[in-house]
């Protein structure tokens, strides 16, 4: 089947690693032009370069997401060469820590929701106004199983998830029917934000008082994942492509749980 996704323009936020990287790479596979925004720089020119030696088109822009500016400035870095027409929008950066409620500070709970949450509303408010001149656009917003199933930890990070399948559902209720607007929900997905020093992997060994793989594996029988394995960034990108291509022409407002079927409720 055909996506009919060649030439179009796609913004990606979080590209650098993970599921983002995987996404911008399907999209660019997909013959797409990928605007790439991230804190990583080192990263970021890894990516764009691996997209141009496989024939692609790629740019990118730097910046802080969890920052009003850091959002405006990197999407206008990564558009330069683009023009500012954005037929696709994946928001997809994000962070968590594996803390308690009582370790969760305010500052803690801003920090989250403004990476998190507002980056999101802030990428949309970015580019909607162009995808409403033209009357086409789909935006993909990245959340998570822990959205709709949240477990004790991390709490700020199931709240700032919650908010943006919140936000997916008003946002393709008010832009429908020329503007598609859908939620991937992943659960447990082997990235850097499971394996970095200080990801979830250290955290919940931390937290259970066990080495990092055994605390994972632990967290997962707690879960009791039907696969019984963590995802790859690979099997999110791929529902990503699908949710922004025509084969999904009658889908909005829609939660895709990429989650090895960690969700037990049928809702």
């Amino acid at each position: 089947m055909e996506t009919n996704l060649k030439g179009k323009t796609v913004l990606v936020t979080g590209a650098a690693k993970g599921i983002g990287r995987a996404t911008a790479l399907a999209f660019a596979k997909e013959g797409c032009r990928v605007a790439a925004v991230d804190i990583d720089r080192e990263d970021l020119e890894s990516l764009a370069s691996e997209i141009g030696s496989a024939g692609g088109e790629a740019a990118i822009g730097l910046g802080d997401l969890s920052t009003a500016d850091g959002v405006i400035n990197s999407i206008a870095q990564a558009l330069k060469g683009f023009g500012s027409r954005v037929d696709i929008l994946v928001n997809n950066v994000g962070s968590g820590y594996v803390r308690t409620f009582d370790q969760l500070s305010d500052e803690d709970w801003d920090k989250t929701m403004q990476l998190n949450f507002m980056s999101y509303v802030r990428s949309v408010r970015a580019i909607l106004p162009g995808m409403r001149e033209r009357g086409s656009g789909v935006i993909v917003n990245n959340a998570s199983d822990l959205a709709r199933q949240p477990e004790p930890v991390p709490n700020d990070y199931s709240v700032s998830k919650a908010a943006v399948l919140a936000f997916t559902k008003g946002l393709a209720r008010s832009e429908g029917p020329k503007i598609r607007v859908n939620a991937v929900a992943p659960g447990p997905v082997w990235t850097p934000f499971w394996s970095k020093p200080g990801g979830f992997a250290d955290t919940f060994a931390q937290f259970h008082k066990m080495p990092p793989k055994e605390a994972v594996e632990y967290e997962l029988s707690l879960r009791q994942l039907p696969m019984r394995r963590l995802g790859t960034p690979e099997e999110v990108a791929n529902v990503i492509v699908f949710l922004s291509s025509d084969l999904a022409s009658f889908v909005t407002s829609a939660v895709w749980g990429v989650d090895g079927g960690s969700i037990r409720s049928i809702a």
